[in-house]
């Protein structure tokens, strides 16, 4: 007797991450007989909320056969370890240069993880349960192993009927955009999902590519409804942000994520210094991240854009060796909050959710003459986004501190590309591409992203919430 197939499922992504929130990107696609997840990222807000979101996922793990991951950001990839832990045992596939910054962020998230957890643990009144970690470091090494490095433009195949590639999202170093093609019952049908779309015209990455159409565009929306100021503009600011703090004898104390937004911020301080626009103050990036994160970035050139490529060769200390010091040991942390002159301190996370720079931030908030300056976006319920709304006191590592410091958002250090450039990079995908799903942003800010879009032409276009599942 013949053997009776069932007939294939239609393909379809159901969303689980950053749907009306930018943090924990991760959505399920279902296709060809398989089941792939585009993401796995930490979520941050609340500790107890991030903490049980994290730690449980809303389907079987073993139920995955492979992961797509489209950068190395936190909140692209920080779940992997836990995905693993949990009984994943499919390949991870990557670009060069994202595995290799996924193993300098991931090595430190757990290394965060489990320090807060013993500080907390420290802290806990007599009765609390004991806070754990998600993963530690083994977690870390067997994800690693799975990891599976295809460069920009080279086809690969997951399983039959399944074709992927990566193009340059312009983001991070080698973060892409995901283009893939399915085949189904119905014919061949086109997914695209942007990752996080990067900032044209900023230094050291090139541009993003192009994006073509497609049937299901999964697409960020990050700073729908706003628009960025100019990169110079932005430079010259963040120099009289710093000559100011100076001046009043203070410190200027730059929550930043170790990966793509530090190596940005000491490129500037560069600049400024050699053009005399800035005295040659002392600056500390306080992350043992960061200096391995550097080092990536110099292993892997191919990423850069040709100014970068050609400052790089004229200056060799582009990243800031000459009037940096990277601090690594905790005794040497430690002590940066009993320096006593003005300087500028560089430290992860760039939410301030967790790491060193939570207990700089505690000991800097109370002083006037500091100023803390927040150079991305700040997703909702995080320390970062109580700073920027001038909070009269915040809670940091168990402590109400009062807010006396100056705070400063300069969003023009962002590499996320504004609504201009979204409507510029997206609007020709109009009338070609059925529907459009936009996630990786507040619900505020999707919402406007969502109008622009319909007015340039885009019929179907809609803001899942989570478990939300749609059709390719």
């Amino acid at each position: 007797m013949a053997k009776v197939t069932e007939p294939q499922a239609e393909p379809q992504v159901t969303f689980w991450g950053a749907v009306q929130t930018v943090t924990g990107s991760m959505h399920r696609l279902d296709a060809a007989g398989r089941t792939l997840l585009l993401d796995c990222g930490l979520f941050q807000g609340k500790r107890a909320e991030s903490y049980a979101r994290n730690r449980d996922f809303p389907f079987r793990t073993r139920d995955i056969d492979a992961v797509v991951l489209s950068h190395a950001h936190v909140d692209h990839c920080g779940n992997l370890p836990n995905l693993v832990r949990k009984g994943f045992a499919g390949p991870i596939y990557c670009t060069p240069a994202t595995r290799a910054l996924a193993a300098v962020m991931l090595g430190d998230a757990a290394k965060i993880q489990e320090e807060d957890a013993n500080y907390l643990n420290q802290k806990r009144d007599r009765g609390d349960a004991k806070v754990q970690p998600l993963y530690d470091a083994r977690d870390v090494y067997r994800t690693l192993t799975k990891m599976q490095a295809v460069p920009y433009g080279k086809p690969f195949h997951i399983g039959k009927g399944i074709e992927v590639t990566f193009a340059d999202a312009g983001h991070l170093l080698g973060s892409a955009t995901v283009h893939l093609r399915i085949d189904g019952p119905a014919g061949a049908r086109r997914v695209t999902f942007t990752g996080d779309i990067g900032r044209p015209g900023l230094p050291i990455l090139r541009d993003p590519e192009p994006i073509p159409p497609c049937d299901l565009l999964i697409t960020e929306s990050t700073y729908g409804g706003h628009t960025h100021e100019h990169v110079d503009e932005t430079a010259d600011k963040l120099g009289a942000v710093v000559r100011q703090t100076v001046e009043r004898g203070g410190r200027v104390v730059i929550p930043a994520f170790a990966v793509g937004r530090t190596q940005t911020v000491v490129y500037f301080l560069h600049q400024l210094i050699s053009a005399g626009k800035l005295p040659a103050l002392p600056i500390f990036v306080d992350s043992p991240m960061a200096l391995r994160a550097t080092e990536v970035f110099r292993a892997h050139t191919e990423c850069f854009d040709d100014e970068t490529l050609a400052l790089l060769g004229a200056h060799p200390d582009l990243f800031g060796e000459k009037h940096v010091r990277y601090v690594e040991t905790v005794n040497e942390s430690v002590k940066l909050n009993r320096f006593d002159r003005p300087c500028v301190i560089i430290s992860a996370s760039g939410m301030c959710e967790a790491g060193r720079v939570q207990h700089h931030l505690k000991h800097a908030l109370g002083d006037a003459r500091n100023t803390i300056l927040i150079a991305g976006y700040q997703a909702a319920d995080t320390l970062g986004r109580r700073l920027v709304e001038r909070r009269p006191e915040v809670r940091i590592l168990g402590r109400l501190c009062p807010l006396k410091a100056e705070v400063v958002v300069l969003n023009g250090l962002s590499s996320h590309a504004d609504h201009p450039d979204l409507l510029r990079m997206l609007g020709p995908l109009a009338g070609s591409t059925a529907r459009v799903r936009l996630v990786h942003g507040d619900l505020e800010r999707a919402a406007k992203l969502a109008e622009g879009l319909k007015g340039v032409g885009f019929a179907d276009v809609e803001i899942p919430v989570r478990g939300d599942v749609v059709p390719v």
